[in-house]
């Protein structure tokens, strides 16, 4: 596939919605883990956390086998451990195993961000490069609002939660197949090692934005984790409804990740400032909606919910443009990498919070802790815009 091809952004955008339909595929199988295994919320949120951890800690060993081999190893591999992830979880007995089971799921999708975003850096047309990272990015809010839909679907039609890891699983291996057989990856140094993330600390407006990954992704795995639990409990949503208002919220996302890379192209300035313009917008907007949340009944819910799809699940293509676009060419994996980890980081410690907050003061509580990280977000991305002035 040469570069500046559509037909090659598409085709990692492929790769990304079968990746994150295994990985968030355990985001709307929270409830049936709840009811399953007796867990309270707290042990919800550590299997998100337990998730999140194995995604973090492969960051940089995967960041490092991109860099050293290229794209097309570390997306076959990355597919193989998802496939084997998934049917690890569908056959978890307990809470322990549950645990063992996400955190290979996770570790697996750690090769998604440094192999796609290479990936797209090397193929997107001229002129359209913040349009290509979102319609990029937009694998992932399709492949969550496919794991939302078939997952819960399944488990509203009593077919089993566990059908919908096995489902996501063989998608996987068809797709790593053809990958295989089909794909030309971009090369790669030949030589392992780790990204520099040293030599990021003297680009402030970096750090500033990564830091505003904290708080942003903070928000994100939190919101996607306990959607359902929530409506389930303080709405009169059925299973199946949370299950499609999940489903809503991430094909949502997919359009706020496109209409945002297409606006972030058209506004005056650096790609960086530009981009990081639209997403003070988008994620101002995101903190609004996410402290209105607990004060809505179905269906307006529903509609809160769609409107955190845009504002907060559509803005990580926008993050991950102006990270790129503030570092240098030598220092751009170890700037994805680090913004990457960040985002981690908020989804590795909030969920609990959250899950304490829900079961000891009522979910409203957490939604307003989750409006307060949003807020920080943004005020972290302002500083960052100020800086690159």
């Amino acid at each position: 596939m040469s570069e500046g091809s559509w037909r090659g952004v598409l085709a990692v955008a492929l790769w990304q919605v079968v990746a994150s339909l295994c990985y968030y595929s355990a985001f709307p199988a929270t409830d049936s883990f709840q009811t399953d295994f007796g867990l309270t919320g707290v042990q919800v949120g550590l299997v998100i956390t337990t998730l999140t951890l194995g995604y973090t800690l492969f960051l940089f060993p995967a960041g490092a086998f991109v860099d050293a081999y290229g794209d097309r190893p570390a997306m076959v591999a990355g597919l193989v451990g998802l496939a084997l992830g998934a049917v690890g979880v569908s056959l978890a007995t307990s809470y322990p195993t549950l645990l063992l089971a996400v955190f290979v799921l996770g570790a697996a999708y750690s090769t998604a961000m440094p192999a796609t975003n290479i990936a797209v850096a090397e193929r997107a047309p001229g002129g359209a490069y913040n349009l290509a990272v979102g319609v990029k990015q937009v694998g992932v809010t399709a492949g969550s609002a496919l794991a939302a839909f078939v997952v819960a679907g399944l488990a509203a039609l009593a077919l089993g939660w566990q059908l919908g890891f096995l489902v996501a699983a063989g998608a996987a291996g068809v797709v790593a197949l053809g990958f295989l057989v089909a794909y030309e990856g971009t090369g790669g140094t030949g030589d392992v090692g780790f990204p520099d993330v040293g030599a990021l600390w003297g680009n402030r407006a970096l750090m500033a934005l990564a830091a505003g990954g904290f708080f942003v992704g903070a928000a994100i795995f939190t919101t996607t984790g306990y959607a359902v639990p929530y409506l389930e409990s303080d709405t009169t949503a059925s299973k199946a409804t949370a299950g499609v208002v999940l489903g809503l919220t991430q094909v949502t996302g997919s359009v706020g990740r496109i209409g945002a890379g297409w606006v972030a192209d058209r506004v005056r300035g650096t790609a960086a400032r530009a981009s990081i313009r639209v997403f003070n917008w988008q994620t101002g907007v995101g903190a609004l909606a996410m402290a209105a949340i607990p004060l809505l009944a179905m269906p307006g819910a529903a509609a809160g919910f769609a409107i955190l799809g845009v504002s907060l699940l559509g803005v990580t293509g926008l993050y991950h443009g102006a990270l790129v676009a503030l570092a240098s060419e030598e220092e751009s994996g170890a700037a994805t990498a680090a913004g990457q980890t960040t985002i981690n980081l908020g989804g590795l410690l909030v969920p609990p919070t959250f899950g304490w907050l829900a079961d000891t003061a009522g979910y409203a509580a957490g939604w307003n802790l989750l409006a307060v990280c949003v807020a920080a977000g943004v005020a972290c991305a302002l500083v960052a815009g100020r800086l690159t002035d």
